[in-house]
């Protein structure tokens, strides 16, 4: 039974300590995916994320012919261990211009990039198409780069957007394949990158970067030491938590101030410490901003998608009305080319629970305030409902639109949020059509 349309968040009252687990990394799965497929053998990912975005790259691979077992993980729910026969390098499976095959990538970004470089070292064509988001979110730098490749990319529609069909490089005999270097910018997004790192080994790419600090991309770095470290004759290898799934527990912890007024803290228990993952430098922001509504920060306080936090800036942003002191939000504009216009959506919903936001560019400047209840759409992002949940769970009245886009990375979330501690943070989340409290199997999102 799927989540109701419209839920609303009833802060808990809770005496005890919380220690939980948060589901595997959605881009070291979808990463090591790819990777277990390219190999030359059996790989087993142990800890994998089995949510939308996942289920759709593994979707995928066995459209194109690969042999992948999926089974019950121990220890977190939401997490699979997935076993992927490898193709040795070479995809199978196109078609032909008339009649490619067909690959739905949804609206998973991963997704959507890494196959398009995968299937670019197959032989035939591949469509590759997703719901109507994607086909208006940047793939230009990707095409772009494939094409330097020898690869011949139609597009259905938008120019250098999905659906769009792709043809690797054609072997004639005694013609060599094609040129095998290419340049691919940071700016609209680090996946185009990452993308052809992932499969250059095996197509004997040199992939030149471009743009600003670009050991500073933060994504980009998490796929070359993933290159350095996955077996890629085969084996095992254990996916880590996802850091961005846990800062929203721990900025509940900071919202609620446990261990000062209900008793023990929030923890994540298995917070990860590889150094991947650049949400994982979450918890300095909650050093730097100290005890709720007690200003802590130097004037004019900035934190940077780019340099501090990735996907977890969208928690700070949420918590920011608590933080006692004028909080600037800047390198946002990624933000936008993804699952929603993210900028616009937090700055909008902000608003709509009393809470002074400006945008000034690609910067948002959240202002102290005493935000109140409201109706929230979430415009079937996972992330804006994840960060407004946790909002109520300080803020009463909160009603959530779409609960359950959360299944695109953390099917499980409301259940967490329920579930009576130290499992879970003990809130009651009500179905408002009846005001019924959800329990069990209704709050898990799929």
């Amino acid at each position: 039974m799927p989540l109701p349309s419209l839920i609303e968040i009833v802060p808990p009252l809770v005496t005890g300590a919380v220690r939980l687990t948060v589901p595997g990394s959605k881009s070291v799965t979808n990463r090591a995916l790819i990777l277990a497929a390219l190999g030359s053998g059996r790989t087993v990912l142990r800890g994998a994320l089995w949510s939308e975005d996942t289920r759709v790259m593994v979707d995928c691979l066995r459209t194109l012919g690969l042999e992948v077992a999926v089974r019950e993980s121990a220890g977190e729910a939401a997490n699979r261990t997935i076993e992927v026969a490898g193709c040795g390098g070479r995809p199978p499976g196109g078609g032909t211009w008339e009649r490619p095959t067909d690959l739905f990538v949804g609206n998973a970004g991963t997704a959507a990039r890494f196959l398009a470089a995968l299937v670019a070292l197959g032989e035939g064509v591949y469509r590759l198409r997703g719901v109507p988001r994607m086909h208006e979110r940047p793939q230009e730098g990707l095409f772009s780069a494939l094409r330097q490749l020898g690869c011949e990319i139609r597009c259905d529609a938008a120019a250098d957007k999905l659906p769009a069909r792709i043809r690797p490089p054609v072997a004639r005999a005694g013609v060599p394949e094609g040129p095998r270097s290419c340049q691919v910018s940071l700016r609209d997004s680090s996946q185009f990158a990452s993308a052809l790192l992932l499969c250059a080994r095996h197509g004997g790419w040199e992939v030149g970067l471009i743009g600003e600090e670009l050991e500073e991309a933060a994504y980009v770095r998490m796929t070359r030491e993933l290159l350095a470290v996955f077996p890629a004759g085969g084996g095992e290898f254990a996916i880590e938590a996802d850091a961005s799934s846990g800062t929203y527990f721990l900025a509940a912890d900071w919202l609620l101030r446990r261990g000062v007024a209900d008793g023990g803290p929030v923890e994540v228990s298995n917070w990860p410490c590889s150094g991947w993952q650049i949400d994982q430098r979450f918890p300095a922001t909650l050093d730097l901003w100290g005890t709720p509504g007690v200003s802590s920060i130097d004037p004019g306080g900035e934190i940077s998608r780019r340099t501090d936090l990735g996907d977890g800036i969208m928690t700070a942003v949420a918590m920011a009305p608590f933080a006692g002191q004028v909080v600037r939000f800047t390198d946002l504009g990624r933000l936008r080319l993804q699952e929603c216009e993210r900028v616009a959506a937090l700055r909008t919903e902000l608003t709509r629970c009393g809470v002074r936001v400006e945008e000034e560019g690609d910067t948002l400047i959240v202002f102290p305030s005493v935000p109140h209840g409201a109706e929230i759409e979430t415009y079937h992002d996972h992330r804006m409902a994840m960060c407004f949940a946790v909002l109520g769970l300080r803020v009463p009245g909160m009603r959530l639109r779409d609960p359950g886009c959360v299944n695109k990375t953390f099917p499980n979330f409301f259940q967490k949020l329920a579930a009576p501690p130290p499992d879970g943070l003990g809130a009651t989340i009500l179905d408002a059509r009846d005001w019924r409290p959800l329990q069990g199997a209704e709050l898990l999102a799929g």
